[in-house]
């Protein structure tokens, strides 16, 4: 899978933050968080930068007038290049910027490296006594995952941040005027398309489900990807021993002599894996004596806190935090304190409130069908409210997968019909509620017609399978209305059934 750095090197010795990048004529594509952190941090070195986006919100502008003022031109809104300017030596894009922009076809085609901003960080890391990167990847959970390990490498005394596509702009954290003891970095598929260099203690790719097809052209320049993740890995590649595909993109993967395979399963793990033994998370992979005996790292009661219950996923997520912090020699007491004081993100399985005996739990963050699947089979009875925008992917196997568990179904948002035809053949007999309205109030309709529906016992979860932005800002509105409909319900108020 690796490929010869030639093709990507504008100069020689682009290696860390003091070579000598004086002069480099670099195209930076986009002016979001990510490309504006790599114009300045280019600019601070010397380097001449153009800069374009065709994108012209305020948050665009101010910041073009900022980098306007640090000596950079500026190509925005219908000056927006389509081709390198004359002369350029590098293009640094953005991670949403597509392969097929007829711009970076224009780069290839000239022959310009493309790199993305993590490639960028990575090669502006400190010449010596760089913090080293854990990194982490995955269709779901990589955003808890990767807060899980800097909890605890917090817990383990070491200074850390997580960065990347969560949390601080790896460029920040990479140069940063306190270094880092190490880094907890998540990467996404689109980053890792234009990463080359990089070379992690450890990483992981939790698991891989059809997603961003659209953006990658196919399932299989999706994987690999996310199987970027394992090249150059120094001590650990930690693999889903659940998904085949993760182990299969380690053994495809070039990494450095004496890199181990680390499994982590929710069954008891065999050797060179971290598991479940009855309710503990036990090591077999960093262990001296690991043929005969396993370190208890925390128990299920650790994970779940004040939760009624601790989904499955959130453990797998937890075990694979757990490894990463191992191969990089955190200790057992570590791992425990870590993991007990983690509070996951708002929307990612949140109690909401127990209402009459009806459990309300918020995961608007599930917005593909591999991640609404983790959630709803992770209780017993559910009454699922689902829809949104499906970005091409397909929903059968998750409606088949999750048809006995699911007592009623409240439909929402643009792409509904096609989880409602989904129902109609594969769960005929589940109630289905279809609501047509796309004004973000209907979470008051949703909320009294899931009430409707479920019993004492029942959850009430909004695992919508899609994203959100056909109803609502975010994911985050989406389950703010979620939660508030729920407690007007949960205090009786006017619009409460």
């Amino acid at each position: 899978m690796s490929e010869p750095l030639d093709a990507y090197e504008p100069r020689p010795g682009l290696t860390h933050c003091d070579a000598d990048w004086s002069g480099l004529r670099v195209l930076v594509v986009g002016l979001g968080v990510s490309g504006f952190a790599a114009a300045d941090a280019l600019l601070e070195r010397g380097a001449v930068v153009d800069a374009t986006s065709p994108d012209v919100s305020e948050a665009v502008t101010e910041r073009a007038r900022i980098l306007d003022i640090l000596g950079a031109r500026l190509h925005l809104g219908e000056d927006a290049v389509s081709v390198p300017p004359e002369g350029t030596e590098l293009v640094v894009t953005s991670p949403g910027v597509r392969p097929d922009n007829p711009l970076l076809v224009a780069a290839a085609a000239a022959g310009i490296p493309v790199w993305g901003e993590v490639e960028l960080a990575w090669r502006m890391r400190a010449r010596t006594g760089a913090a080293p990167w854990l990194t982490v990847t995955g269709t779901n959970g990589k955003t808890t995952t990767v807060n899980m390990l800097a909890s605890i490498l917090t817990a383990a005394g070491l200074r850390t941040t997580s960065a990347g596509n969560v949390g601080t702009p790896i460029l920040e954290a990479v140069l940063h005027p306190e270094p880092y003891d190490v880094i907890a970095v998540e990467l996404s598929s689109f980053q890792l398309h234009w990463s080359r260099s990089i070379s992690a203690v450890a990483s992981a790719c939790l698991n891989v489900a059809p997603d961003h097809l659209d953006w990658h052209g196919s399932l299989e320049e999706y994987q690999r990807a996310k199987g970027r993740i394992y090249e150059n890995t120094q001590v650990a590649c930690v693999y889903n021993v659940q998904d085949p595909v993760t182990e299969q993109l380690v053994m495809d993967a070039d990494v450095v002599e004496g890199c181990r395979a680390v499994g982590f399963t929710l069954g008891v793990p065999a050797l060179s894996m971290v598991g479940l033994v009855d309710d503990v998370l036990a090591d077999r992979a960093f262990v001296e004596q690991r043929q005969t005996s396993a370190a208890e790292l925390c128990t299920l009661a650790d994970l779940q806190g004040e939760a009624p219950s601790v989904a499955p996923h959130y453990v797998a997520n937890a075990l694979a935090a757990a490894a990463l912090a191992r191969a990089y020699g955190v200790g057992p007491v570590a791992v425990r304190d870590g993991l007990r004081a983690f509070r996951p993100d708002a929307h990612r399985i949140a109690d909401v409130a127990i209402v009459d005996g009806v459990r309300f739990v918020d995961d608007s963050k599930a917005t593909n069908p591999h991640a609404a699947a983790s959630s709803l089979l992770a209780f017993e009875h559910v009454v699922w409210v689902a829809g949104g925008q499906l970005k091409g992917a397909d929903v059968d196997e998750l409606v088949a997968t999750a048809k006995d568990r699911l007592r009623g179904v409240v439909l929402i948002g643009a792409d509904r019909a096609r989880i409602a035809d989904a129902l109609s053949r594969h769960a005929p007999d589940v109630p289905v509620v279809d609501l047509e309205s796309t004004d973000t109030g209907v979470m008051d309709t949703v909320v009294q017609q899931a009430v409707a529906l479920a019993q004492p016992g029942d959850v009430v979860l909004l695992a919508p399978a899609g994203a959100s932005l056909d109803m609502f800002t975010s994911y985050g509105a989406r389950g703010d209305a979620f939660a508030d409909a729920v407690r007007r319900h949960a205090g009786g108020g006017p619009e409460a059934p």
